[in-house]
């Protein structure tokens, strides 16, 4: 399958881009997808996969800040991978997927994402890892436990001294779903 591939920043995206990639997001979590969501996905790199049909994929990478022990990184953090359902499982995640870990490699210290039951394959094979620490958020009121998020959350590979993934990683808080 031919794909055009390209990232692009929020800001260089045209209204009917935005629109086309909302739509595939809204379609591929079953309309599960809020405006929080949206809102989640806005700001960062996108990468958008076409083929002679349209959009068949995107992902994005915003900016977050994650404590890791005494001290607070900039993580690439992934949202909004979907793949149009007629296209998937035909290497079309995985060329997002590479776009956006080029974006991280180059401009984070760390890639993290919330990753689902149905990506957990897809991040494994590539070689993020599921980090097996506490997972937290700083809140209005101060740290707070995500334990329904633990053994979700997968990070990418990112320097030498963030070397315990059993340690807690501490997110910045964001109105909705926090990760």
């Amino acid at each position: 399958m031919a794909l055009d591939l390209r990232t692009a920043h929020t800001a260089d995206l045209t209204p009917a881009e935005l629109r086309s990639v909302r739509g595939l997001l809204y379609d591929a979590f079953d309309a599960d997808f809020s405006d929080d969501d949206w809102d989640h996905t806005l700001g960062g790199m996108h990468a958008l996969a076409h083929d002679e049909r349209g959009l068949a994929g995107h992902g994005a990478v915003v900016m977050r800040r994650v404590r890791y022990r005494t001290r607070w990184l900039r993580v690439g953090y992934v949202e909004g991978v979907a793949v149009r359902r007629d296209v998937r499982r035909t290497g079309v995640g995985t060329q997002i997927m590479g776009a956006l870990e080029g974006v991280i490699t180059r401009a984070y210290a760390l890639g993290a994402l919330s990753g689902s039951a149905e990506g957990a394959q897809l991040y494994t094979a590539r070689g993020w890892r599921s980090w097996a620490g506490r997972i937290c958020a700083l809140g209005p009121d101060g740290v707070v436990r995500l334990p329904e998020e633990e053994g979700s959350i997968f990070v990418w590979p990112g320097p030498a001294d963030v070397d315990n993934p059993e340690a807690e990683l501490v997110f910045d808080w964001r109105d909705g779903e926090v990760l």
